[in-house]
């Protein structure tokens, strides 16, 4: 597959652990099939930068699907809230991270790759509502849908890394995307706002819920 990470700069061979353990995924190389997303990440902080293309055969290779249907949002939840560093202090956050780690986290360990949302800006803003109890489970999800966020491919072994040939690199003009990645967050903000206010049915899940009931990955309600 044509895959693309977007950066300040070329990128011809990437760096094995070069990224942040603070990514969504922790440590890894970051990327997107969406040419016009990577370039809107290059310019992420409002000036210039490069979309790197590459060449990736992943035939072999053992990949973790998050958006397969075995899987649910709090499986992603659970990971994001693994390695990202900022969380709300207190109050039922610290409680909900606790729960998820014990019954959706997925160690990444054997897997070659990650395949799942990317928790950009606003979304992982809509993910620490979730968590705080502020927002149901059915607007999480109709949330991560707003904006069009897209996938994000990450290499996590050595052995994919092998698997990755460079092939050329074009300047994102910041100009250009990093008023589109604005505009994108800015959307996807205004529908968040409007669709929070709506009412819950009755049976609506919360974070709350989920852990009083002891809810687990099979349960029907999170499908």
């Amino acid at each position: 597959m044509i895959v693309f990470h977007g950066s300040d700069h070329i990128v011809e061979t990437p760096a094995f652990n070069g990224s942040k353990r603070t990514n969504d995924y922790g440590y890894g190389f970051y990327l997107t099939e969406h040419e016009a997303l990577a370039r809107e990440w290059a310019c992420a902080d409002g000036n210039d930068g490069f979309v790197n293309r590459y060449e990736l055969d992943a035939e072999g290779l053992r990949i973790l699907r998050l958006n397969a249907p075995e899987y649910t949002l709090l499986n992603w939840l659970a990971i994001l809230a693994h390695h990202r560093s900022y969380w709300q202090k207190g109050s039922i956050a610290e409680e909900a991270k606790r729960y998820l780690q014990e019954h959706f986290f997925i160690d990444p360990k054997p897997y070659d790759i990650i395949i799942g949302y990317r928790a950009d800006d606003s979304y992982f803003t809509f993910a620490q509502d979730f968590v705080s109890n502020a927002i149901s489970y059915r607007k999480l999800s109709k949330a991560m849908h707003l904006g069009t966020l897209g996938e994000q491919i990450v290499l996590k072994s050595k052995r994919s890394f092998r698997r990755i040939r460079f092939l050329d690199a074009e300047i994102a003009t910041a100009g250009i995307y990093y008023e589109k990645k604005s505009e994108r967050d800015r959307q996807a903000r205004r529908a968040y706002r409007d669709m929070k206010t709506d009412a819950d049915s009755a049976d609506a899940l919360f974070m709350l819920d989920i852990m009083r009931e002891e809810i687990k990955n099979d349960d029907p309600r999170l499908r």
